[in-house]
């Protein structure tokens, strides 16, 4: 008969961030540890979670484990017995071991030959004996961002036991009785206050409601149903959907009371990134175990501040939802989650106006004092803030990334216009941090230094490039800063001074890669580069930036010109003298954020590897984009694949040779196979280059299609490593060039049918 499995590990308030994470990895971590105990489920285990619990289920599970039965293989036959049938000593100690005659032994056929072999039968234990073992190894299975210590280990001769944060209790229940399972503590941490942790029935509420007795007391339950209901008696929804639907319904209804609403869809802009109610409201339901909404108000004076500044401290120091009008403009309200039902929350509400005051007081101070003094004023204060111990202070960095985002913006994207408000942005793009605002609100960086310049009455073209040039952080196609943020392309001239008239969207583009190229290279060159799954310095997020602007570059400012990634890791790597193995190093990295950028966009990485080079030489982003989608029309076609498993035999026939090998006479060909590849890459290689100019790429691999028959038939009838030296070489140069001509649209051998 299947019973229900119940466990819950009670303890202090787990960080609301790792809630998700730790919640999937419960349910996974013990399907994997019953599945390994040969414990039968009829569905998976469901998993729940609050600050202070993790919870599994498992709604049948088999009462006693499937039986094991293996066959362990002993000697060979024929190294078995004797020539007179007597068994060997190896037979024998074989059957001994087992406790078994030589006899009983069976033989098994096995790609090594026939074997004396004899099958292991194990009865299942009890499901009671067992979950024990399920228990540790699910305890030693989690993992966290950061483990703490505290004195507490189990008896698996594993030793130490660490966790997120100290356990407090814990259920194990099977078919509504404890499983006896102990969490031992050290012995000198042992005391009045500090026990070992042993399984029982008991739950505990929350910490201060409670409708009758002392809250947070211990509640028995049997079964999950039970434990579901109990929990919810004493102000604890178990299920974190519950939590999230009853905060919305709140946050709507409150925010109605107030005049406004509170959308999930707003995105408002706070520290250069999107901060939006729906982030927030993915992260407060794991703050909290018995949701409220109580509303408040602050002195309509704030108003004048930015409304970065607002949602910034509303959002993202408080946790607080602003509230939007109509039109969706702020109100001078807020919403708070509390994880109270309070009997006066008017007294909740003025507390929280009385700290959201006080913060946006501080702001309005740090406000009116930066404005006294321009952010060119502040430029030279940067020499002391240190960028890196290596690389120099903010002042320098802000040197450079002026002098990259001028040279991009004149000689990469051919636009001589914006090349001077690239050089003033990017002077100015570090300046807000000296300034008082940004020391306190540091989520605003970069976004403040925009609206200061916008302040100060600097060009749209400079202060949105300083604004935005933190961004993208995402690789995705629609990550922000959108076109319609960044404003229209085409606006040269449009400032009454034409020097800096350019379009905020190329400039903007010029500064952001500038210093996210900058920040690359100068790291690598100081000998800092990510390692595993460790980035503390961000490399990996600043260069999926860099080549996100550059795979979007025509959509988001209208710059045509052919832009090649390499050029521009070169340029900013000039500004250091790295030691001889960073070029390299710094190469494979960028071609490591350009594939994950293009499978994150769900392109095939067969696909991806045969259009990024290795070298990223003459490597265009938006170029590899159009042959990536042409591909992705094309992966129906027999005949690409054909050529592409032909194109393995013609790089491998021509490694090591360099490029003058397509150089060779062709009067020494004479073969009417050869003769007719002759013809056909005369034929068609014009079409493909005439095709790659037009940058239609599918029509390229059409023409490339038309290759397979004359290739195959080539290397049927061909012998390209003749003797006779010349003849070699001519035939080599003839598979050379096919092989030139190819590679300058991809190395289609990345897309061959695996053999």
């Amino acid at each position: 008969m299947d019973r229900e499995l119940l466990i819950e590990i009670g303890c202090e308030e787990l960080p609301a961030s790792w809630l998700p994470g730790l919640t999937r990895q419960v349910a996974a971590h013990l399907n994997a540890r019953l599945k390994e105990a040969r414990l039968d489920t009829d569905a998976p285990a469901e998993s729940y979670s609050t600050p202070r619990r993790l919870t599994a289920r498992v709604a049948k599970l088999a009462e006693r484990q499937t039986d094991h039965e293996e066959l362990v293989t002993g000697p060979p036959v024929s190294a078995a017995y004797k020539p007179d049938g007597e068994a060997t000593p190896a037979a024998a100690g074989f059957a001994r071991k087992y406790g078994v005659e030589v006899g009983a032994l069976e033989r098994s056929e096995t790609p090594k030959g026939l074997y004396l072999a004899y099958r292991v039968r194990q009865r299942g234990k009890a499901t009671v004996d067992v979950l024990s073992d399920v228990m540790a190894g699910l305890l030693r299975d989690l993992t966290f961002p950061k483990q703490m210590r505290w004195d507490a280990y189990l008896e698996d001769g594993k030793g130490e036991l660490v966790f997120a944060r100290p356990i407090r209790w814990l259920i194990l229940l099977y078919g509504g009785r404890v499983v006896p399972f102990v969490i031992r503590r050290a012995d000198n941490a042992q005391g009045p206050l500090v026990q070992d942790i042993r399984s029982g029935p008991n739950t505990y509420g929350h910490r201060f409601l409670t409708t009758s007795g002392r809250a947070g007391r211990a509640i028995k339950v049997k079964t999950f149903d039970d434990y579901q209901a109990r929990l919810l008696e004493n102000f604890v929804i178990l299920d974190r959907g519950e939590r999230e639907s009853k905060i919305r319904r709140e946050l709507e209804a409150h925010a109605r009371r107030l005049g406004g609403r509170v959308s999930a869809s707003t995105a408002l802009k706070a520290s250069g990134f999107v901060a939006d109610h729906s982030a927030l409201l993915q992260e407060v339901p794991d703050l909290v175990e018995y949701p409220s909404v109580i509303a408040g108000h602050f002195p309509v004076e704030f108003l004048h501040l930015p409304e970065e500044v607002l949602t910034t401290t509303m959002i993202h120091h408080q946790h607080y939802f602003p509230v939007v009008d109509e039109d969706g403009k702020l109100k001078p309200a807020f919403l708070a989650v509390t994880n109270m039902q309070a009997e006066k929350p008017e007294i909740i509400a003025r507390n929280s106006e009385r700290v959201l005051t006080a913060r946006l007081r501080d702001a309005r101070f740090f406000w009116d004092a930066d404005r006294k003094a321009s952010l060119e004023s502040r430029v030279d204060r940067l020499s002391t803030i240190l960028f890196h111990k290596k690389l120099g202070s903010y002042r320098e960095k802000a040197d450079r990334v002026a002098s990259l985002a001028e040279w991009i913006a004149r000689d990469a994207f051919q636009k001589p216009d914006a090349a001077a408000p690239a050089a003033l942005a990017g002077r100015l793009a570090k300046a807000d941090l000296a300034t008082d605002m940004v020391r306190e609100f540091t989520e605003l960086q970069g976004t403040m230094g925009g609206i200061y310049a916008r302040e100060e009455g600097q060009p749209e073209a400079v202060w949105k490039a300083i604004y935005y040039h933190y961004l993208p952080v995402g690789v995705e196609a629609d990550a922000p800063p959108s076109r319609q943020q960044l404003g229209p392309s085409t606006s040269l001239g449009a400032s009454p001074s034409t020097s800096l008239g350019a379009s905020a969207a190329v400039t903007w583009a010029a500064v952001s890669l500038a210093d996210k190229l900058d920040s690359v290279a100068g790291m690598f060159a100081a000998g800092e580069r990510p390692t595993g799954s460790r980035d503390p310095l961000g490399l990996r997020r600043q260069a999926q930036g860099a080549v996100k602007i550059l795979a979007d570059l025509v959509e988001l400012t209208g710059v045509t010109a052919r832009i090649e990634l390499w050029d521009l890791v070169t340029r900013a790597l000039s500004s250091w003298a790295p030691s001889e193995d960073v070029p390299q190093t710094l190469r494979t990295f960028m071609r490591e954020r350009v594939i994950y950028l293009f499978e994150q966009r769900g392109f095939d990485v067969r696909n991806v590897r045969a259009v990024v080079p290795q070298s990223l030489e003459r490597f265009d982003m938006v170029e590899a984009r159009k042959k990536l989608e042409a591909l992705a029309q094309m992966s129906g076609s027999e005949a690409l694949r054909g050529v592409a498993t032909l194109f393995k035999r013609v790089k491998n026939i021509t490694k090591g040779g360099s490029g003058g090998l397509a150089t060779g006479p062709n009067d020494l060909l004479k073969e009417r196979a050869e003769m007719a590849l002759l013809q056909s890459l005369k034929e068609v290689e014009p079409r493909i280059r005439d095709s790659a100019e037009k940058a239609d790429y599918k029509q390229a691999f059409h023409h490339i299609e038309l290759l397979r028959a004359p290739v195959a038939s080539f290397f049927d009838d061909v012998l390209v490593m003749a003797e006779d030296e010349k003849l070699r070489a001519a035939r080599l140069a003839l598979v050379a060039r096919l092989r030139d001509l190819i590679l300058d649209i991809a190395d289609i051998s990345e897309i061959a049918p695996e053999t």
